[in-house]
């Protein structure tokens, strides 16, 4: 499961690029209950979410001439540098070469050779979430993808990621965890999007879950506030109750009641 225990591969930040900040603040403090900190003269006016005055992800405002409004998912890298020389040799791409935010870390932007966009994280002052597997915050990530066997061999290559079979019905999900790790801390699947109709409309890409304590009361919330509700309530038997939801830009996200079982590990 996702921890704020950082290591090689960990899933450690995600960002909204969207072409109206304020909205999106509005938004998301209205489905999450989030705030939004940020000084509109640095880093071009990125704003950090809280929940329970604990960061739990990003914003920022992009034109959308510039990028289609969407969630990005951040990797721990040790070295930036060391990790899209990986990406490169692995078969996947750099569409932004390394460079400094500030003191708080480094980052490049890479694409899987499927087609997904991520971004890797060299840690300074800033690791990572403080918060996550609890309501309000990042509790899993699904790459929908062209590929299965593609992506978890470039993962595996690019960030060191492994990956672990898990009984589903009708066959098995492919889950990633990272090196070193045992299966207990896989944080995402890999999942083939022409299986799901929905996702097989885009291009290959990952898709955050956040966690919430209700699933429906969530998605009424984001169709109220002007989102769009792509995937009713639903339960999946041993998971939970999930949503699959866009704000009123077109960024699309998952939301998650996680089933009692899973509740209860994670409070224990």
């Amino acid at each position: 499961m996702l921890t704020t225990s950082f290591v090689t591969g960990s899933l450690t930040w995600a960002d909204l690029g969207t072409p109206d900040i304020e909205r999106a603040n509005g938004f998301y403090g209205g489905v999450f209950g989030w705030t939004a900190e940020g000084d509109s003269e640095k880093f071009g006016g990125y704003v950090t979410y809280r929940s329970d005055g604990q960061s739990v992800a990003g914003g920022m405002q992009v034109p959308e001439k510039e990028a289609p409004p969407a969630w990005s998912l951040y990797f721990c890298a040790p070295d930036v540098e060391a990790a899209v020389k990986a990406v490169e040799q692995a078969g996947g791409t750099v569409a932004l070469e390394p460079i400094d935010v500030g003191d708080l870390g480094r980052m490049a932007v890479c694409t899987d050779p499927t087609g997904a966009g991520f971004s890797v994280w060299q840690a300074g002052t800033m690791p990572g979430f403080e918060a996550v597997q609890r309501p309000g915050s990042l509790c899993w990530a699904e790459l929908y993808t062209s590929d299965v066997t593609a992506a978890s061999e470039f993962y595996s290559t690019a960030l060191g990621l492994q990956a672990y079979e898990v009984p589903f019905p009708g066959g098995s999900y492919t889950t990633l965890y990272p090196q070193g790790a045992d299966p207990e801390a896989m944080f995402g699947g890999v999942v083939p999007k022409e299986v799901d109709a929905l996702e097989a409309r885009s291009p290959s890409h990952w898709l955050p879950y956040f966690e919430v304590a209700d699933c429906d009361a969530a998605a009424a919330q984001a169709r109220e506030l002007g989102g769009a509700v792509d995937m009713e309530p639903t339960d999946l038997q041993d998971v939970g109750r999930i949503a699959k939801l866009a704000d009123p830009f077109g960024a699309r996200f998952a939301v998650m009641r996680p089933a009692p079982r899973q509740a209860d590990t994670q409070e224990g």
